[in-house]
């Protein structure tokens, strides 16, 4: 695992408990698997309520789920805020792995915007 380069870090409240380097929405939830996600948990153990520095733009650190991530792939979230290889062009990306790790592991994301989160609002 190496550093973190946040370029922007907003707050959610946590709608639940949350873990520290894990991708959440911007209602302070886990996504589900391989939907639009708002960034990724900076503290740890959150409570429901509790305000949470997520980072969105930038570099962050992020627990590798199932499967484990090879060096430079393209990055979903799981429906635990993991990350896991990208499957499927209805998925939403996440960010791209700066190295390849296993299920487990902690490793720096290059974050992305998740593609649900620019369609304009109706």
């Amino acid at each position: 695992m190496t550093g973190n380069i946040s370029t922007l870090t907003l707050t959610v409240a946590a709608a639940g408990a949350l873990a520290a380097s894990r991708f959440v929405t911007q209602a302070g939830a886990y996504p589900a698997a391989g939907a639009a996600a708002f960034g990724v948990t900076r503290t740890s153990a959150a409570a429901a309520g509790d305000l949470v520095p997520v980072d969105v733009q930038g570099t962050a650190i992020v627990e590798v789920g199932t499967g484990g991530v090879t060096q430079d792939g393209a990055l979903m979230a799981d429906a635990n805020g993991c990350v896991v290889a990208l499957t499927g062009l209805s998925k939403s990306p996440v960010g791209r792995a700066m190295e390849t790790a296993a299920a487990g592991a902690f490793i720096e994301v290059l974050l992305v915007p998740s593609a649900g989160l620019l369609t304009p609002a109706a």
